[in-house]
């Protein structure tokens, strides 16, 4: 692990599963079985843990949190645990277990948070277009689910704390950390405005990598008390 001092990081060991990405791993995947099996009894688990837009009848405040450790796929699920592990473990070791679980967890509900905002301004379109009762029939078939918004933070710090490091797209070509965050970002950023209807939550993603921006900025200016 590394650890801060005086803006100096001092190598203290290493590990390719440090605790809190290993730990992160298996919550997720833990989530993910218990969603396939409550589904067999006819529970779905994305009502009281995937995040409900704020009026609609299935949100609960804790869903700022859980939404996170839900997953609709397998492919969903097995691409976001690669890229948390990909890109989670160096920031660990790198940073230390406490302040990168603060990070994770910061701009996880910050995408969420964002993504919320969002929405607020279409369900204020649509009210100014249709009747109540079908504005708040659309609300509650709202749920955002995934740990993408925090890994997309994670993504923009390892670009900002190994901005020379070389990523490798499809195994050969090389482009800087650095460049492929600001690239992966442009992309989040039109897709969102453009509106597609893919159903990804593109300003989600937005959010984590702005709640992360922020925090670090915050973390180089002013330090930070986590070890």
């Amino acid at each position: 692990m590394y650890q801060q001092n005086e803006g100096d990081y001092r190598i203290q060991g290493f590990s390719f599963l440090p605790p809190v990405v290993k730990h992160l791993l298996i919550i997720n995947a833990l989530f993910f079985l218990a969603d396939i099996s409550f589904s067999t009894l006819g529970i779905d688990l994305n009502k009281w843990l995937g995040l409900h837009y704020v009026t609609g009848r299935d949100f609960h405040i804790w869903q700022f949190v859980t939404y996170m450790f839900m997953h609709g796929s397998f492919s969903h699920l097995f691409f976001n645990m690669f890229a948390l592990w990909m890109f989670g473990y160096a920031l660990e070791n790198y940073w230390g277990s406490k302040r990168f679980l603060v990070y994770y967890l910061v701009t996880g509900i910050g995408a969420a948070l964002i993504q919320t905002g969002v929405l607020a301004f279409d369900v204020a379109g649509m009210a100014k277009t249709y009747p109540p009762y079908v504005v708040q029939n659309t609300v509650d078939q709202i749920v955002t689910i995934g740990a993408s918004g925090a890994v997309f933070g994670i993504l923009l710090a390892f670009g900002m704390c190994f901005p020379n490091v070389p990523i490798y797209l499809y195994f050969f070509i090389p482009i800087k950390a650095k460049w492929f965050v600001l690239i992966y970002g442009a992309i989040e950023l039109f897709a969102g405005i453009g509106g597609t209807a893919d159903g990804v939550a593109h300003f989600a993603h937005l959010g984590g990598m702005i709640f992360g921006f922020i925090l670090i900025k915050y973390w180089q200016k002013h330090g930070s008390r986590i070890r």
